[in-house]
């Protein structure tokens, strides 16, 4: 699709000012109605626009001229108010561009705005945006959730009647479930892979930015321009990013699906269409076995949620109200309680609790019993998925468990069992690994996902591309 797109605007066939003028009116169109957006830069995108048109003409464009491109509001735009949906960092507007923007904006890519999430990435339904935040609605069903933290970018990914891209992030399956609840695909790449400099972090071990679309190909091209080696990045690996994207599977393909994923809890819904699309992968010559990941399924959600609140806490322990963070003129005798007051008033119920928690398996005389045991166990996870890859080239199971839920359900919904949904996502975003979530299904937001081993992101992406022409 974006091929054909950057074609028609290299050749003049396409007016790219026009285009971002009607682009940004029907992004506010949808807006009103569906909340995806915190910011739509509609000043910056006509200058980029009128920019690019210039080059355009002096035959200096860019490899992605004119491709229409949102933000997830946890990754720095320079100048626009990038926030985390949180009220604490209402009208930050950073002096710089992330990584990732900045490399976008070289190959002359358009920003259009900053899509919605949950306060800080914490969430799997989008429905814990910051104070004063409007919740997005699914593009199929606004009584139902997009999914989260990255809700925002999966749902104006499937509304938008022009072509786009949004670069989201995952941390436990932030990626993963919007793309599944709002029928598109959502890449989460290997960890280091794509530099996470300028990204407002929930979890520094974990956090890797990704993208939305609605196909495989637009992927591919988008990764090529925002992956590889930054120096800014201390987590940045050093590779070759060509032979990385440019892999392709053999000819026997060795499928693995993972058991646990298709156990108790799971809809019957989304286990009737995952199953269908996976007996047509069989017709076409894949060959499907039977894998199981048990210490995943059986830890994974415990250290994820202890592993991320620990980061989290101390993430945001800089959000006080002194150098970062809303201020306040309450007078206060001290520093706590100066802080406290901040942080009170400015953080959403889920942000308190995830810092608790985080703050608590940290401490002294708690840190080896609960911290310290959950990274021992992280890595045991990553030897069971290196194990698996040893024999098959990629792993699949759904992407969620079940139907994009209504909000009405989610609000009857404890944290633990709202934790629990991301239970099929956690163990590749541990283990670090790439994987994609696909729509499979004509009918409902059915998600399934394909996990690859390190760095076998275009790997996955290709073939991924293959599975596309079975739907």
């Amino acid at each position: 699709m974006i091929r054909a797109y950057l074609e028609h605007v290299k050749s003049g066939k396409i007016d790219i000012v026009d285009y971002v003028t009607k682009a940004l009116d029907s992004c506010k169109k949808i807006n009103s109605e569906y909340n995806y957006f915190n910011v739509i830069c509609e000043k910056e995108a006509i200058e980029q626009a009128k920019s690019v048109s210039k080059k355009l003409k002096e035959k200096k464009a860019g490899k992605l001229a004119g491709l229409i491109v949102s933000i997830k509001d946890n990754i720095c735009v320079k100048g626009v108010e990038s926030t985390a949906t949180s009220r604490i960092l209402k009208n930050y507007k950073p002096l710089f561009d992330s990584t990732v923007v900045e490399r976008l904006k070289k190959e002359d890519a358009i920003i259009i705005g900053k899509t919605s999430c949950d306060e800080f990435g914490f969430g799997s339904f989008n429905v814990n945006v910051g104070l004063d935040y409007k919740i997005p609605k699914n593009p199929f069903d606004r009584n139902r959730t997009t999914g989260g933290s990255s809700g925002g970018s999966g749902g104006i990914t499937q509304k938008a009647d022009f072509v786009h891209v949004s670069i989201a992030e995952s941390t436990g399956g932030s990626i993963e479930c919007p793309a599944a609840f709002c029928g598109v695909i959502g890449f989460c790449p290997t960890y280091g892979f794509v530099s996470r400099n300028g990204l407002i972090s929930y979890a520094n071990s974990f956090d890797k930015i990704g993208i939305m679309a609605k196909d495989a190909e637009d992927i591919r091209l988008v990764m090529d321009v925002i992956s590889g080696t930054d120096e800014s990045d201390s987590t940045s690996l050093k590779l070759d990013k060509a032979k990385i994207l440019n892999e392709i599977s053999g000819k026997k393909i060795m499928i693995g699906l993972i058991k646990e994923a298709f156990g108790e809890g799971l809809d019957e819904e989304v286990n009737a269409a995952a199953r269908t699309f996976i007996e047509k992968m069989k017709e076409q010559g894949y060959q499907v076995e039977e894998v199981s990941l048990p210490l995943t399924y059986k830890y994974g959600i415990a250290v994820y949620y202890i592993l991320t609140a620990c980061e989290a806490s101390t993430n945001l322990a800089c959000l006080c109200g002194l150098r970062y963070g809303q201020e306040s003129n309450t007078k206060c005798i001290d520093f706590d309680s100066y802080f406290s007051d901040i942080r009170t008033k400015h953080f959403n119920m889920e942000s308190k609790r995830r810092i608790l928690l985080g703050t608590f398996a940290r401490m002294a005389g708690y840190r080896d019993a609960y911290y310290i045991r959950a990274t021992k166990i992280r890595t045991k996870i990553i030897e069971e998925y290196k194990e698996l890859f040893k024999k098959y080239d990629f792993l699949i199971s759904p992407t969620m468990p079940i139907l994009p839920p209504k909000f009405s359900d989610i609000a009857k919904m404890e944290p633990l069992k709202v934790y629990l949904s991301d239970v099929l996502t956690v163990g590749p975003n541990l283990a670090g690994i790439p994987h994609i979530s696909i729509p499979v299904s004509q009918k409902k937001p059915v998600g399934l996902m394909l996990m690859a081993d390190h760095l076998k992101d275009g790997k996955l992406i290709n073939f991924t591309n293959k599975l596309e022409a079975m739907k």
